[in-house]
C-alpha cells in the first residue's frame, strides 16, 4: 500500500474546499468594509492631509 493511496482513502477532499469558501468569505468581508461610504469619505480626507500646510494655522483670540 502506497502514501498515494493511504492519503486518497482518508477522504480529505473536502479540506481545500473549505479553505477556499474561508478565504472568499474573508476576501469579500474586507472588500466591503473598505468600500463602505464613510470609509471612503475618511479616505477622501486622508488623501488631502499631503496638501494641506505643515505649519498650524493661528486661531484668533490666541495668544502666543
Amino acid at each position: 500500500m502506497s502514501l498515494t493511496d493511504i492519503m486518497s482513502s482518508l477522504g480529505l477532499s473536502v479540506f481545500p474546499q473549505i479553505g477556499l469558501v474561508i478565504f472568499l468569505a474573508i476576501f469579500v468581508a474586507v472588500v466591503l468594509r473598505v468600500f463602505r461610504r464613510d470609509r471612503v469619505l475618511d479616505m477622501n480626507r486622508f488623501a488631502a492631509l499631503a496638501l494641506e500646510d505643515d505649519a498650524p494655522t493661528r486661531q484668533e483670540g490666541a495668544t502666543p
